[in-house]
């Protein structure tokens, strides 16, 4: 009597550990015993078709990362939508994204016009918006936006590192800033006014342009008549390219700056010919797979073979893709720390709590740290001049802008 009731016992037990496993799974939309469902909408067509390299590396990535057994034995389905740059596109296509396909989240999104436009959609509807490939100070605001968390560089942070390189190297510099008409080019300037607000440096013309402009030479113009020795573009790749062919064509010779969206030898150098480009500075966080300094990296290695095998048809040496690798890594890792907590709560809860990541092809010295309070990833950038037909890092890592509890 005793053996059948110890053995009664303990098949009783068996049943509850296996019904206390499965408990311990939990899935939101989207996610099952095989599959995690993601989206995300990229700028394929229209006028900044440049980042479209974005979303073909991210689409590469996820099916070497399923070639490879998935993510705790689950596939990842990326579901890359045509937002063609477009505010009611991007919003279209998001809903669709998550009323008829049901994805778990929108990740890595690309570009500050579309994510402002599902911003609003996707936190009323609690569905995580993270990852965010866009530096404006509103994807960075736990208080008003809780579902949204970015992954990429803040364009207030980038411009007063750029203002604090002139200050440091050119304080009595005359500056003009051709800028585009949205949320990213101006945070982007609000950041340069911050940082040379104390010193002798003077903005002399603001000039902006529309997205839907089809040029910006007569921009340009006014810029140089303005008498500016230094003139910095916080522009998208399109815009940029035209205003150094249109500097170089007017035999204007100011010092030049671009913000780190647009510095793809790719899609921005190549098409502006390289010859129009000598001795311009950017921002940046990463190597690059064109720089000579980083030729025999392993990690430039890896990522070379990388696009080789799973996205062919775009260059190693653009950065909008390169961008695109890094947070498609940052997605990966959150979605393994999930485990089998795959609702939509424990993925923002990952996402809003990287401490000292680092991730393959980022410039050494450089981390991601977000946290509850602070969603802003990223402490520092570095500088780099264009020569030849590659950019050359010319200056250490600097903390700037960042909450004493994040230095």
């Amino acid at each position: 009597m005793f053996r059948k009731s110890g053995g009664l016992i303990c098949a009783l037990l068996l049943i509850g550990l296996s019904a206390g496993s499965a408990a311990e799974k939990k899935y939101g939309p989207g996610a099952t015993d095989t599959e995690i469902k993601l989206g995300q909408t990229v700028p394929y067509s229209g006028p900044a078709s440049a980042f479209s390299s974005y979303g073909r590396l991210m689409t590469g990535y996820f099916e070497m990362v399923n070639a490879s057994g998935g993510i705790n034995g689950r596939k990842i389905t990326l579901i890359s939508l045509d937002n063609a740059f477009s505010p009611p596109k991007a919003l279209e296509q998001t809903r669709k994204l998550v009323e008829d396909s049901g994805v778990l989240a929108d990740v890595g999104t690309v570009g500050t016009t579309p994510n402002v436009a599902i911003q609003k959609y996707l936190n009323q509807a609690k569905v995580p918006h993270i990852f965010i490939s866009a530096g404006g100070r509103r994807f960075a605001d736990p208080q008003n936006f809780p579902w949204s968390v970015p992954m990429y560089p803040g364009f207030e942070m980038e411009g007063k590192t750029f203002g604090q390189y002139i200050l440091k190297n050119k304080p009595d510099a005359k500056i003009g800033v051709l800028y585009q008409n949205d949320d990213y080019g101006k945070d982007f300037l609000t950041g340069l006014k911050a940082a040379i607000a104390e010193g002798k440096t003077k903005i002399v013309a603001e000039v902006a342009y529309e997205l839907t402009d089809p040029t910006i030479d007569s921009q340009i113009v006014r810029l140089k008549d303005s008498g500016a020795d230094v003139l910095l573009y916080f522009s998208t790749p399109k815009f940029t390219a035209q205003g150094l062919r249109k500097v170089k064509e007017m035999s204007w010779t100011p010092l030049q700056f671009l913000a780190s969206p647009t510095n793809s030898v790719k899609t921005v150098l190549e098409p502006a010919g390289f010859e129009n480009a000598q001795g311009i500075i950017t921002t940046q966080f990463t190597k690059q797979a064109g720089d000579p300094k980083w030729v025999d990296d392993p990690e430039v290695k890896e990522y070379v073979e990388f696009m080789k095998k799973w996205v062919p048809n775009d260059n190693p040496g653009d950065f909008v893709a390169l961008s695109g690798y890094i947070i498609a890594q940052g997605i990966a890792q959150a979605l393994k720390q999930c485990g089998d907590d795959l609702t939509r709560e424990n993925l923002l809860k990952q996402a809003a709590s990287m401490r000292g990541k680092h991730f393959k092809m980022m410039l050494p010295g450089i981390q991601l740290n977000t946290s509850p309070d602070d969603y802003a990833p990223y402490q520092s950038l570095r500088m780099a001049i264009f020569e030849g037909s590659s950019w050359k890092l010319i200056d250490e890592a600097s903390a700037v802008g960042q909450s004493p509890a994040k230095k």
